[in-house]
């Protein structure tokens, strides 16, 4: 039984896969006499099946990006390799199943094929015409998607066998837990400059100095490009754009049911298996034997698992009239649903809405030229590249062009202006000054183009010109020193059992403390320094201008009884579980290669490549 339910779920994801696959490919078959791309002994690596395989990831990988994949980034980021790895473990455990005689029957394989929903009609029975439309839309006859199946079976059963029963020690799970759910209570105090006893000297020219030498990163200009850029954006050529009454109409009967709303309700539905039982809740109600929102709550569900959000009265068939005549806060039925009777509570009223013509017309007019600016910034795209191209600097596209000119300082920190626009940060990154201006878009629908003039290197700004911020610099580090001095008497006391209010500290009390935690207006080391302390060990944390006094109070293992954590714990298993299940795969398909030999061939795998190209 479980053989048949594993062979079965892996039959639909094998036949999901393969409309997918096949259907995102377009091209099912390759010419030409060589069928395989490789072997494992003597099972064979289809080269559709490959080329089918590569288009999938390069797909995943354009979904993924909102970009186009190529096959030389494919090749770069190991996808092609990936692709060849992942096949060749599958034709190795098939090689396997082949030599262990591994294999199902003939109505074992009817059955499967009977109980895939993509064969079947509404009423849910095989419906031949079905197989055999959905078979050929991937290519495939009756026969191969059959062997497929057989094959995809065996190689499963084999998978399962070897997979099966593999556990993770607690000795692994177990430090994993410890490390993510232990919890622990921390007493920590914060001083600052105005708990120290005594004030601060004014630093000498030696002392500041002296800072200023010894923190010269901090006072040390980034490295930064000197850009001059055009560009042109909807917003600037907005108000040269016309936009004219009937096309303002136009877009207004577009948009009808945004601007013409019918009164909502705001509803809770309740569904019940009878109208009795429907009827008994609702009297419990009437009768003030519970509230509603108990009742859902005896039912299982929370109030967002039955929340309908706002309806109209089209949206509720022959409920809506009881339900739109109801009040705010009433509860209406047992009233009859395609699901079953239910229970009703109006939440909120809200009244019908219409913006007229004129009230969206300045809304409609902005929306309007805005994209037809962008499509005005479409079309001079060309005649920009050819300018550029015909070596027109910069400055020339201003005067030939819409486009407005600049120059800018730039380096990781600026933001503003241009630089706003995430595109133009990274343009300006990696810009050199071998590079030829040429148009980048914006996201709004704007361009751009920019040039490298110079790179002003990082200079040390001399003490003169930055004497303000190594004042204060001086004054946080010299605060820390003497707040550190000042306290560390006090030190040896904490661990000794003294508490802070006996040493005229004023303590916080942090508990319950995970690794994952969060401990406000705190450096950010405070949890990992919490972390790596022992049971009543004491130490000092550094911050702006201020130190914290630590002490570890309690360290507590996790509490397994805990349902979140015993949740945890069975997760980390599981993914433990896993791991060792691939690792123990990989393995298998290895020794599988060696004793049955691998063979690919380059010429078959670039004939593929040659069709990405």
């Amino acid at each position: 039984m479980a053989a048949n339910s594993i062979s079965k779920t892996l039959v639909w994801i094998l036949m999901g896969l393969l409309i997918l696959g096949l259907g995102g490919f377009g091209v099912t078959n390759l010419s030409g006499n060589v069928r395989s791309v490789g072997s494992v002994g003597d099972t064979e690596i289809d080269m559709n099946e490959y080329a089918r395989a590569l288009q999938n990831e390069l797909n995943a990988g354009a979904a993924g990006s909102g970009q186009p994949m190529t096959l030389q980034q494919a090749r770069q980021n190991g996808v092609t390799d990936a692709v060849l790895s992942r096949l060749i473990a599958t034709a190795s455990l098939d090689h396997e199943a082949g030599r262990l005689g591994i294999s199902i029957g003939d109505e074992n394989l009817r059955q499967q094929i009977l109980e895939i929903p993509g064969f079947q009609g509404i009423d849910g029975n095989f419906d031949r015409e079905a197989y055999s439309f959905a078979l050929d839309r991937t290519g495939l006859s009756e026969a191969e998607f059959e062997e497929d199946m057989r094959a995809d079976t065996a190689r499963s059963l084999l998978q399962a066998a070897i997979m099966a029963g593999i556990k993770a020690p607690d000795g692994y799970t177990n430090p994993l837990l410890t490390y993510l759910a232990e919890e622990r209570d921390v007493s920590f105090a914060t001083l600052q400059r105005s708990d120290l006893d005594t004030g601060l000297p004014a630093p000498t020219d030696e002392e500041l100095k002296a800072y200023h030498q010894s923190h010269l990163p901090d006072f040390t200009t980034p490295q930064v490009k000197r850009i001059t850029y055009a560009y042109l954006t909807p917003e600037m050529i907005i108000d040269t754009v016309e936009v004219d009454e009937q096309s303002m109409r136009d877009a207004y009967e577009a948009r009808i049911d945004e601007f013409r709303q019918p009164e909502r309700r705001l509803v809770e539905r309740l569904i019940f298996a009878d109208s009795t039982t429907a009827n008994d809740a609702l009297a419990r109600i009437e009768d003030g034997d519970i509230t509603f929102e108990d009742l859902v709550a005896e039912r299982g569900l929370a109030l967002a698992d039955i929340d309908m959000g706002d309806v109209t009265e089209n949206d509720l068939d022959a409920a809506a009239d009881p339900i739109f005549a109801a009040q705010s806060g009433d509860i209406v039925g047992p009233l009859d649903t395609d699901l079953g009777p239910a229970l009703f509570r109006v939440n909120a009223i809200l009244a019908a809405q219409e913006t007229t013509f004129e009230e969206a017309e300045a809304e409609l007019r902005d929306e309007l030229a805005s994209d037809r600016a962008r499509r005005v910034i479409e079309t001079q795209i060309t005649n920009i590249d050819d300018l550029l191209a015909g070596g027109a600097t910069i400055e020339d596209l201003a005067a030939e062009t819409d486009m407005q000119t600049g120059t800018l300082d730039w380096h990781d920190e600026v933001r503003d202006g241009i630089a706003a626009y995430a595109k133009f940060r990274e343009a300006a990154d990696s810009v050199t000054a071998e590079d030829y201006p040429e148009v980048m878009d914006l996201d709004d629908g704007g361009i751009f183009a920019l040039r490298l003039d110079d790179v002003i290197d990082p200079e040390v700004q001399p003490l003169d010109e930055v004497r303000s911020a190594v004042v204060a610099g001086w004054r946080a580090q010299a605060t820390v020193d003497a707040l550190k001095a000042q306290v560390d008497p006090q030190l040896a006391q904490l661990r000794t059992g003294a508490s802070f209010e006996e040493l005229g500290l004023d303590p916080t009390m942090a508990t319950d403390l995970t690794r994952q935690g969060f401990q406000p207006d705190t450096p950010p080391e405070f949890i990992e320094t919490v972390f790596g302390m022992d049971k009543g060990d004491v130490t000092v944390i550094d911050g702006n201008a201020r130190i914290f006094v630590l002490r570890l109070d309690d360290v507590r293992a996790p509490d397994t009884s805990s349902p979140e954590l015993a949740t945890l714990q069975q997760r980390l298993r599981e993914q433990a579980a896993s791991g060792l299940a691939q690792d123990m795969f990989q393995m298998l398909a290895n020794d599988i290669r060696q004793r049955a030999g691998l063979t690919i061939d380059q010429q078959a795998i670039n004939a593929v490549h040659s069709n990405f190209q």
